[in-house]
């Protein structure tokens, strides 16, 4: 059972009801995140998330941590490209208490200058890790690549020199102008009445009120482009990127679908071809990031220098395949099955469904019914893959991202084209 309700401030209250379960998981949700700031406040959004849980008037940072502690919950956040999260999830009958420290960090964090000091070197080190990590840090400059200088195309966690210059007032500023009551969906999944959580909830939240007037999101432009960044590495990072498809297009289902028979696991084409048969990678993936107005569908993998070229030529092969042979039926039922069976079995965490319920909300304005949702992927048919595929990876709206011992591009320009 899901039910919603809308504070009269525009802040809506989903939940679902999970009687077999003895937990509840509970989301802060804001529709703001990397893509709503300016070249400036580039990692503002991830930095107010690391501050939320540095203090309130209440309760320190130690105070807060040891809270959740004693009642046996976890709780946590995240900055994504749209969103930000801040939730937990807690035994049912510590449902009140995990209400009550949610709301006083969300909506009274004091931004202490000598906390945001002591947080300013930790965020350091977070940058320092994605750019340690290869196959982390190629998925970024391949944003950069394929999205330019709009922020879909910037790292969520910002660089050094804008963190640096983040001021306690800065952070107060943007949180206190962006955190609008329409942008801010509470989602909790579990052991839950509905009327119970929106009593606990809607008093402290209807306090907020609306601030600035909102920025308006841009779609971006793609630039199509080969780009190298030499490390010493003892691997070429491979990432292709071209357009995608936004988190609502109809097409959807039958590109996850696509995606799931290209790259999405062990049985997948290029799985078996890149890594089974030719041993030229241990890890090779296709992947979908869906924004609310565009996307980006890519392709990642990592081999030897001398195997770099033959491993695109035989990507780009597999892809191709897509857009001009129709799949088998088998393979297309395969593709649904697993794909349904994820959707299922993540059906059962409280997690989930909190995430869930909140991005059903922010995206569609309403609940998608797993039901609805395996219905929509059993609609898909062999002409709807090849559709979608004959559509990937054309030269005017793909780019290609090398990170390793590769110092040139030369070679690769024209990879793209037939």
């Amino acid at each position: 059972m899901v039910n919603k309700t809308r504070l009269p401030n525009g802040i809506r209250i989903v939940s679902k009801h999970m009687p077999h379960v003895r937990s509840v998981s509970m989301g802060v949700w804001v529709d703001v995140g990397a893509r709503d700031e300016s070249d400036e406040q580039s990692g503002l959004s991830h930095f107010i998330e690391h501050m939320i849980f540095k203090g309130t008037a209440r309760r320190s940072a130690y105070e807060i941590a040891k809270a959740f502690d004693a009642i046996g919950g976890h709780t946590n956040a995240f900055t994504s490209t749209e969103n930000t999260c801040y939730h937990a999830r807690v035994m049912d009958d510590h449902l009140e208490t995990m209400v009550d420290i949610l709301s006083d960090i969300f909506l009274n964090s004091v931004f202490a200058p000598e906390e945001v000091e002591r947080e300013r070197p930790v965020i350091f080190q977070e940058i320092g890790m994605v750019e340690d990590s290869p196959e982390e840090f190629v998925h970024v400059l391949a944003g950069g690549d394929f999205w330019g200088d709009h922020p879909l195309g910037r790292s969520i966690l910002g660089t050094r020199e804008h963190v640096m210059g983040f001021s306690a007032e800065t952070i107060k500023d943007y949180f206190q102008r962006l955190y609008h009551p329409e942008r801010i969906v509470i989602s909790a999944a579990g052991n839950v009445d509905h009327d119970h959580f929106a009593d606990l909830v809607g008093p402290t939240f209807a306090t907020i009120h609306n601030g600035h007037p909102l920025p308006t999101r841009t779609t971006p432009d793609i630039h199509p482009k080969t780009s190298c960044q030499a490390r010493t590495l003892e691997q070429v990072h491979i990432c292709l990127s071209t357009k995608g498809l936004s988190v609502t297009d109809p097409r959807r289902f039958a590109c996850s679908l696509l995606s799931t028979i290209l790259g999405g696991n062990m049985s997948s084409r290029l799985f078996q071809e890149i890594r089974e048969r030719r041993g030229l990678a241990y890890s090779v993936y296709s992947f979908m990031m869906s924004y609310m107005d565009t996307g980006m569908f890519g392709v990642y993998t990592a081999v030897n220098t001398e195997q770099t070229q033959r491993t695109i030529d035989l990507i780009l092969q597999e892809i191709r395949k897509l857009g001009r042979t129709p799949v088998s039926a088998d393979e297309l039922q395969d593709a649904k099955e697993y794909t349904k069976g994820n959707l299922l079995l993540a059906a059962e965490s409280v997690d989930n469904q909190m995430v869930r319920l909140a991005q059903n909300e922010l995206n569609f304005g309403e609940y998608i019914p797993v039901d609805k949702v395996v219905q929509n992927i059993e609609a898909v048919s062999i002409d709807d893959i090849q559709a979608v595929g004959a559509q990937l990876f054309q030269s005017d709206q793909s780019a290609l991202t090398l990170l390793g011992p590769v110092d040139k591009t030369t070679g690769f320009e024209a990879i793209f084209d037939e």
